[in-house]
């Protein structure tokens, strides 16, 4: 039976589900990732972008990026008060949900850090989960 886990917003005005069958999760420290967290990096998990649905009216949120073909990468962020909710990347074929949105708990875990070339200067990674200096293996 597949279980699905809710998520949304910090304003509870936009919410999505997603299946409970992440394909993998990382926390990513590019500059791209803290700009639209605000924070030092972003705990995100990756999954098929067909086990991932909104619940909100899509026309509620605000989209950075293409998102006018199905294959377009793009971000979705709540209208009202701009959290990132997802993104849709790897060519549209996967979304990667920033775990803190998540409202269930998953059963998956970040094991690794990516992007750590660019990561805030004053920030220390502490745990002893691989680094990697852009994407995991690369």
């Amino acid at each position: 039976m597949t279980r699905w886990l809710s998520g949304g917003c910090f304003c509870k005005a936009s919410r999505y589900e997603v299946e409970d069958a992440f394909a993998y999760a990382a926390n990513c420290h590019c500059s791209d990732c803290r700009r639209t967290t605000g924070s030092a990096f972003k705990p995100f998990a990756g999954i098929e972008r067909e086990k991932f649905r909104l619940v909100t009216d899509r026309d509620r949120l605000l989209i950075y990026g293409d998102d006018t073909a199905h294959d377009s990468s793009h971000n979705g962020h709540c209208g009202r008060c701009g959290s990132l909710l997802y993104s849709v990347v790897r060519e549209g074929a996967f979304v990667h949900i920033p775990m803190g949105t998540l409202i269930d708990e998953p059963t998956i875990r970040p094991n690794h850090h990516i992007f750590v070339g660019s990561k805030a200067p004053w920030f220390t990674i502490t745990d002893d989960l691989p680094q990697y200096q852009g994407h995991a293996g690369g």
